[in-house]
């Protein structure tokens, strides 16, 4: 069993065989320094006589190459989420690369020999991923857009600026032609205000061309055969577009991999933390927010829209806003959760009808 503190530039690595003592290594993040780690587990392999070896690290912005290169390997290897794994008081204020190493292979331990769960996060397959990086970029230039518009209208407080009648509502083009009008000429270094306004439009014209040319790249990827048919499907419910469709199902990937509506709403977040202990048997929290925050972004925004056209959804969060003024979150966020476990029915069976993701990678023997 090895447990894995994965870096840029270093692998650390606590490795142990059965009950004995670990043994710390490290090891180059590079190509060479990983082919050098593959062969010292296989010569200890080996020389040990172990009929399995057992590799896990925790998922991180380095991604799932290594996981990739383990299993072409021949190890298993398991991808760990970091916010679900025990960590005493103690062992967050005594952090190093070896200690962290070292309680990767202590979930091992326990999951190896005694079958405790493993706090494993999903593989996705490598197109999955790539699809991810379209989706998902879309979504970061759509909120640098939205914040640098916040920023023109902080701008125009600061400086007692109203917007003149005449000019609608929201960011119309009168607006926008009278914001330009405010600009500092070119070359003026006099006003320091309109320069900066003058910056911020240019830099919002490029926003607005970027997401033009995003929405393109995801409606070409919307058209491939593993998304085309789910998409026209989901996009037939009242609120959930193109971009909501793609966000779903980029970052779910598979749908079949949940087998009820329970484990939709636990994976995304929308389900309620539990505190029930001794006396108390059914007390319930905020929801957990765990899981892709993309997807529970996506659902808030669609959701509102929702609302305007499906009467029951409309009827539910009255009923619940209704009790008290200050539930309207939580009614929102039931309406959330209805329109995911929906959306998950919808694309479960489009998927199941005309595309199968790759299932998950075997153990190696």
């Amino acid at each position: 069993m090895v447990g894995i503190d994965l870096h840029d530039a270093t692998l650390v690595t606590q490795t142990a065989v059965g009950k004995e003592a670990p043994q710390e290594g490290r090891w180059e993040n590079t190509p060479e320094g990983r082919r050098a780690l593959w062969e010292h587990l296989r010569r200890m392999k080996r020389r040990r006589g172990a009929g399995r070896a057992v590799l896990a690290y925790e998922a991180s912005c380095q991604g799932f190459g290594l996981c990739d290169e383990a299993f072409d390997e021949g190890f298993e290897c398991h991808v760990l989420a970091p916010t679900r794994l025990a960590a005493s008081s103690k062992s967050r204020k005594q952090k190093s690369d070896a200690k962290d190493a070292l309680r990767l292979l202590d979930a091992l331990r326990a999951h190896v020999p005694a079958g405790s769960e493993l706090p494993r996060v999903w593989v996705p397959d490598p197109q999955t991923r790539q699809d991810r990086e379209v989706v998902r970029m879309r979504l970061e230039v759509g909120q640098k857009l939205t914040s640098v518009k916040a920023q023109i209208q902080t701008l125009l407080k600061r400086h007692g600026l109203r917007r003149p009648s005449g000019t609608g509502r929201g960011w119309t083009g009168a607006f926008v032609a009278w914001l330009r009008g405010l600009c500092a000429p070119a070359g003026d270094p006099g006003c320091g205000a309109a320069q900066a306004l003058g910056s911020l439009l240019r830099q919002r014209d490029w926003f607005e061309e970027e997401i033009a040319r995003l929405d393109a790249a995801v409606a070409r990827l919307s058209a491939a055969e593993r998304y085309a048919e789910p998409v026209a499907k989901i996009t037939e419910v009242k609120g959930a577009g193109l971009l909501t469709a793609m966000v779903y199902l980029t970052e779910l990937g598979g749908l079949r991999r949940f087998a009820n509506r329970r484990e939709i709403a636990a994976y995304l977040g929308l389900a309620p933390a539990s505190y029930e202990s001794g006396e108390r048997d059914d007390r319930k929290g905020h929801i957990t927010r765990q899981g892709p925050w993309r997807v529970r972004r996506a659902l808030c925004q669609s959701a509102w829209t929702h609302l305007r056209f499906d009467e029951g959804e409309r009827a539910a969060y009255e009923r619940i806003a209704k009790k008290n003024a200050k539930h309207k979150k939580i009614a929102l966020v039931a309406v959330m959760r209805r329109l995911a476990i929906r959306l998950w029915h919808i694309g479960r069976d489009a998927q199941a009808a005309h595309v199968r993701f790759p299932e998950p990678r075997p153990t190696p023997a």
